[in-house]
């Protein structure tokens, strides 16, 4: 399964199990339960009526009538588009595991090639974007390594297929008319073109409607086509992440080496201050930058105090809107540091964590002591890793949101 894809599962073990995908795909990331469609957007009945619907709608907005048809004819619904949209399941990896799987050696071999054979490509990119070249290209390794693994859905039909069913039609019918839009300009083939089962297409697995907006012609050929072009694929990309609003010259994540006490419960992603005051408390940064101390930053801790630790700065805002996984997100930041110079982790020892068992009954306990930790799942998202720290400072442990047997003994 390409990492576009996994994407699409909650990966989430420390935010909330939101699905999402790049950007517009976090809101249309599927859930395990139906969403209702909203009265102004018509779903589900006959296929026919639907896709005059579809093209009176594309046509309103100024896409020509011809440019419609070519792009509905032949539309049939997918069943294993919906098959995999209903079959939405749990991917359960700690980021240790998660990250050295994703940020292999081979990858940052040929991210590193990929570098120095589009050079000027990613000189332009930095020009006009200010977007750091190992953020794209951690990206493009993650989504599809390289452009290898891109999906084999019909886009075309998969945004159908999503559009026509009534689970979360406003969200997939905007893809479908932006869809109209890129074959208007030459930029696709319905019949032919493939992606994810969700819509996404190319190599850094993007959504129509953001294409349509961010396209950026980097071969100059005078299209978009974010499939076969790793220029368009790239540039596109890093004018998305502008358009997200990473800011040129900041950091976005820096590993940090710990003192045995600090105050563990002002960890995590909810808990911001500057940097300095981090430096202050005795965190130092492994590569001894203390130059914007003055950004507001929070630790992490993705396996608590005794694993690997990180400032995330404000860019790191870009990954949680690219995808909201925290451990995609931590991994993919990571990734961009390693191309851009950085070390490996310091892996440290952590704790072993809870398994699946152990999770729920965990979350029993927070769930019986008042804490809202959602869905009995077995997953650490945001609401358990919260809850877990409050109960940890309660009973005078480390708060550092790490769930242990420890814990779970205690409640």
């Amino acid at each position: 399964m390409s990492a576009a894809l996994l994407r699409r599962i909650a990966l989430t073990l420390t935010l909330p199990a939101l699905l999402s995908t790049t950007a517009l795909a976090q809101q249309a990331a599927p859930s395990s339960a139906a969403t209702p469609a909203t009265p102004s957007v018509a779903c589900g009945g006959d296929l026919p009526a639907f896709l005059a619907g579809v093209k009176a709608e594309a046509v309103s907005k100024g896409v020509p009538a011809e440019a419609v048809d070519k792009a509905l004819d032949g539309a049939q619904i997918d069943q294993k588009v919906l098959a995999r949209d209903r079959a939405q399941g749990v991917f359960r990896q700690t980021f240790l595991e998660f990250s050295q799987r994703t940020v292999s050696q081979a990858r940052l071999d040929i991210g590193r090639q990929k570098l120095k054979q589009l050079a000027p490509i990613f000189e332009r990119m930095e020009k006009e974007f200010g977007v750091a070249p190992g953020v794209v290209t951690a990206f493009w390794a993650m989504e599809t390594d390289f452009g290898a693994v891109q999906g084999d859905f019909n886009t075309r039909n998969a945004l159908v297929t999503l559009s026509h069913d009534c689970r979360r039609p406003e969200i997939f019918r905007k893809q479908l008319i932006a869809l109209t839009e890129m074959v208007q300009h030459g930029d696709l083939e319905p019949a032919t073109n493939t992606g994810a089962w969700a819509g996404e297409i190319g190599q850094v697995q993007m959504l129509p409607a953001d294409i349509i907006e961010y396209g950026t012609d980097g071969d100059g050929d005078g299209h978009i086509n974010v499939k076969t072009s790793a220029a368009d694929a790239v540039l596109t990309a890093a004018a998305f992440i502008k358009g997200m609003g990473f800011q040129a010259g900041q950091p976005w994540l820096q590993e940090v080496e710990l003192p045995e006490n600090l105050p563990w419960e002002k960890s995590g992603l909810g808990n911001e201050m500057p940097a300095s005051e981090w430096f202050a408390l005795g965190v130092k940064p492994r590569d001894g930058d203390t130059k914007f101390g003055d950004l507001p930053t929070a630790l992490v801790l993705p396996q608590g105090r005794k694993g690997p630790a990180f400032l995330t700065y404000p860019n790191f805002g870009v990954y949680l809107k690219w995808n909201q996984s925290f451990i995609y997100t931590t991994s993919a930041a990571y990734f961009a540091t390693r191309l851009s110079g950085a070390p490996p982790y310091l892996k440290g020892t952590p704790e072993p964590g809870l398994d699946d068992a152990g999770m729920k009954a965990l979350q029993t306990k927070l769930q019986a002591r008042g804490h809202d930790v959602g869905k009995i799942d077995g997953i650490l998202g945001s609401g358990t890793r919260v809850a877990v720290q409050k109960e940890q400072k309660r009973l005078g442990m480390a708060a550092d949101g790490w769930p242990t047997q420890a814990l779970l003994d205690s409640l």
